[in-house]
């Protein structure tokens, strides 16, 4: 086979990049180790930017999005006994943010690739990438080869991608935190209209929705915590704890159906492209949740290689190739500055440093007392625009 862009991974990054690259006519084929159904099925992040969701409007795919994603204008920070609405429509005029779990964008993305008879191939088995660094790359999978111009892979932080990149060409920044999230879903309506990141002694607790129905909750845990350890009560027990503390809020519960534990990390590996492959999304960089910005990473590095290949495409000019991981650079290094401090912000650390604790409770008071630092986070959370980094 051959085709003009090999593309490792269909989550988000892989998905979207496939169908941009089909709206300017360059050709794809998607490779995916795991089965449609679970793709579908994986529930990941689901706070979309402002720009994340215009990008998916102007690639006509946005809408089941528009018609069920749920906008929000704000977020609450509490703690000390109080709630901070942080106002985005009036720190950052026609910006919000959108409430769309990733499986859903997923789900959207792979209907349309299929409804123009797209290649995707899921289920593709000991996958592996050759001749990189030369003008001629292919894929081999199974028994069979994909011949490409170029490489993209968008296949997360554990993928073939960048391991295939030679040793000591990347650099590779890390921190790993000291505590992780426990992450439930629940068949219950949300308590509130809007996400409430609770910094407690406790520990942090994330409120957040998936739909009208169904809720989303955050507990900070202990890096090695073990699911067994956290029964349906223990879990309602220690939200209501760490939520229930301003006066009239009382936590909804109901039917837990899905838990996970997430572990707490950054990440970024430079440069994010070696030879013919560029290296998107989780390839090249995690996050922390805490500032919702892995998908949105994804989206934008997507939108910078589309253009750059496309205009390989039609004047043959690489400047914008050579340049893409400069360019989806700057970018990364903001979003992992704001994922860090909202992380360091909300977060116990060491219940015994009571100099650490009176630091964080100053920085959130003056974030929710002054407009500076207020429209600081708020223009963070919704999104930097793509005419910047």
């Amino acid at each position: 086979m051959r085709t003009q862009v090999g593309i490792i991974g269909a989550g988000p990054a892989g998905l979207l990049l496939a169908h941009l690259l089909h709206l300017r006519g360059v050709s794809s084929v998607v490779l995916e180790l795991r089965s449609r159904e679970y793709v579908e099925r994986r529930v990941r992040a689901g706070v979309l930017e402002q720009g994340t969701v215009d990008t998916l409007v102007e690639a006509g795919v946005a809408d089941r999005l528009l018609r069920e994603g749920l906008r929000h204008h704000g977020i609450e920070l509490r703690y000390g006994g109080a709630g901070h609405r942080v106002a985005f429509e009036d720190l950052v005029p026609g910006r919000a943010i959108t409430v769309y779990g990733q499986q859903e964008v997923v789900k959207d993305l792979i209907a349309a690739r299929l409804s123009y008879g797209g290649d995707i191939r899921f289920e593709v088995e000991d996958v592996a990438v050759h001749d990189i660094g030369t003008a001629s790359p292919y894929i081999t999978f199974g028994d069979e080869r994909l011949d490409c111009d170029f490489l993209a892979g968008c296949d997360g932080f554990h993928g073939i991608s960048r391991r295939a990149i030679p040793e000591g060409v990347l650099t590779e920044y890390e921190r790993d935190y000291p505590f992780a999230w426990l992450g439930i879903l629940a068949r219950v309506k949300p308590s509130s209209e809007e996400l409430i990141y609770a910094r407690d002694d406790r520990g942090f607790a994330l409120h957040s929705m998936r739909s009208p129905e169904i809720s989303r909750f955050y507990l900070q845990v202990g890096p090695d915590e073990r699911l067994e350890e956290w029964p349906d009560e223990r879990v309602w027990a220690e939200l209501k704890a760490r939520l229930e503390t301003v006066p009239g809020f009382t936590l909804a519960t109901g039917e837990i159906i899905e838990r996970g534990v997430t572990p707490m990390r950054s990440y970024v590996a430079e440069p994010m492209q070696y030879g013919r492959l560029y290296l998107a999304g989780d390839a090249a960089h995690i996050v922390p949740p805490t500032g919702a910005k892995g998908l949105n990473l994804a989206v934008a590095d997507v939108r910078v290689l589309t253009e750059a290949l496309a205009r390989f495409y039609e004047d043959g000019t690489t400047d914008l190739l050579d340049g893409y991981s400069e360019t989806c650079l700057s970018r990364v290094w903001r979003a992992q500055h704001f994922s860090w401090w909202m992380t360091t912000l909300l977060h116990t650390f060491d219940s015994d440093d009571a100099y650490g604790r009176r630091l964080q409770r100053s920085h959130l008071d003056y974030v929710t007392s002054s407009r500076a630092a207020a429209t600081t986070l708020a223009e963070n959370y919704v999104g930097l625009p793509f005419d910047r980094p």
